[in-house]
């Protein structure tokens, strides 16, 4: 396989991308962590760093990297798949207040790390705008930012923006307004997780790639080429958690598409805007989301591929022709000054984890060393570190201010067996792309589309 070809992040690490050593045979360990993306490499690292004695095996089915670290759009914030609303109704204020502020401050530790690990993932702390071109859409940041301020949040942690405010930062095509959160810095996320894998290598973690994990049991994570025995074991597989046996209706894998342009000019981005590498979406319901890259390219991608029957991964999943001409066609409306032929440069995609109440959790079970953390509907980028974090706290008995925050030990019901959940989850993608055209056209809320909001996350 060609793991270059898997990402334009991929294709551009300075480095061959072969896999590192598999697993040679049985091995005990303290700790086993199934999954070597940002979740599980940021449960070692916290892991490593903490305690340097523990013995910490990271088993990877392929390489580090090859899922949504390695593909996604490069968004570090403090999204969260569950509104502050949301889970204010769930944990009371106080809770939910507590949650977001971890989040921010995630940001942060992200590139505090990078920082001190030399880990060059083109990092940049522009935060984040999102558009309103619509009526309708500037209702919703009128609202989402009287949400938060309801909730407790500072006024500069969500802004909004007039016209002339929204513009300033991206003048996109016919923007009215808009909000600003300084909280998401934007990165190269294939180079976060490659650096990651070799920070935790430095700290005596043992990764084994191209180690696929057939079964995960208490005290056992079992591969073909051996099982590694650990009194704790980690399942941080997110979109791949259905492969599993006991776990085909644990997260459902939902795709999401990118595409990147060649270079821009700087006349072209003088126009555009985004000085500050801002990460950039709007107010639509079918969540679209870009960045402006370290050189100098627009990254754009958005939800709207199928869900495969079953809870299938495949890697002809990965390209969807028609997913990556509407992306193509939205930036051009969005920038018309890329011209009617948008420069496209490489076209990808790779699936993303989903619980079925729309809420990423992170947990130990005690009794049985099951450690689990995940379901972030695409917004994972800075929730496993938060994730890694937690477990970190969770598995060595430490009680912090992270293990009590309210995602902790939460555990989402199954998803329905098929045809239920294929039904289900195609016909809230149809109903939120047709909403987006039948607000343009009236001018009027599409109040069916909020049932489904939540499916669609950044």
């Amino acid at each position: 396989m060609r793991y270059q070809e898997l990402s334009h992040w991929l294709s551009t690490m300075d480095e061959p991308l072969t896999p590192g050593p598999s697993l040679p045979g049985d091995t005990d360990a303290d700790v086993v962590i199934v999954g070597a993306g940002y979740t599980g490499l940021w449960t070692a690292y916290y892991l490593a760093v903490a305690d340097p004695t523990l013995r910490i095996v990271v088993l990877e089915a392929e390489i580090a990297g090859y899922g949504a670290s390695g593909r996604n759009g490069g968004w570090c914030s403090a999204l969260l798949p569950t509104s502050l609303p949301a889970l204010a109704r769930r944990h009371g204020r106080p809770q939910a207040l507590a949650m977001q502020q971890a989040m921010h401050d995630t940001v942060a530790e992200v590139g505090r790390v990078a920082t001190v690990e030399r880990i060059d993932c083109d990092w940049r702390h522009g935060g984040t705008v999102l558009l309103a071109r619509t009526d309708v859409q500037l209702g919703r940041a009128r609202a989402a930012v009287a949400e938060a301020r309801e909730h407790g949040l500072d006024p500069d942690d969500l802004v909004l923006l007039d016209a002339a405010g929204a513009a300033a930062r991206c003048a996109a095509e016919g923007v009215r307004g808009g909000t600003y959160t300084p909280h998401c810095a934007a990165v190269h996320p294939a180079k976060l997780v490659r650096g990651l894998a070799r920070a935790v290598q430095r700290h005596g973690v043992r990764l084994y790639e191209r180690s696929p994990v057939t079964a995960i049991r208490p005290g056992a994570a079992v591969t073909p080429h051996g099982t590694v025995r650990a009194a704790v074991v980690v399942r941080a597989t997110e979109a791949y958690t259905p492969v599993l046996p006991g776990h085909r209706r644990t997260l459902v894998p939902v795709y999401s598409l990118m595409v990147v342009t060649e270079p821009l000019p700087e006349p072209t981005w003088a126009r555009i805007g985004l000085a500050g590498r801002e990460t950039f979406a709007d107010y639509r319901h079918l969540i679209v989301y870009g960045q402006r890259t370290a050189d100098g390219r627009l990254a754009f991608g958005g939800r709207g591929a199928p869900y495969h029957f079953g809870s299938r991964i495949s890697p002809g999943y990965d390209r969807e022709p028609r997913v990556f001409a509407a992306l193509r066609r939205t930036l051009g409306e969005l920038f018309p000054v890329l011209g009617p032929h948008v420069p496209v440069a490489h076209a990808w995609g790779g699936p993303l984890g989903v619980a079925r109440d729309w809420s990423a959790s992170v947990g130990l079970d005690r009794s049985s060393g099951l450690g689990w953390a995940g379901g972030y509907v695409g917004d994972g980028v800075g929730t496993s570190n938060l994730a890694g974090r937690t477990l970190a706290d969770l598995i060595r008995g430490v009680e912090s201010e992270l293990t009590a925050l309210p995602w902790v030990g939460h555990r989402s019901p199954r998803w329905e067996p098929e045809p239920l959940r294929w039904l289900a989850i195609n016909a809230g993608l149809r109903v939120m792309s047709s909403a987006d055209g039948a607000e343009t056209r009236t001018g009027r809320p599409a109040r069916r589309a909020t049932t489904f909001t939540h499916l669609l996350g950044h």
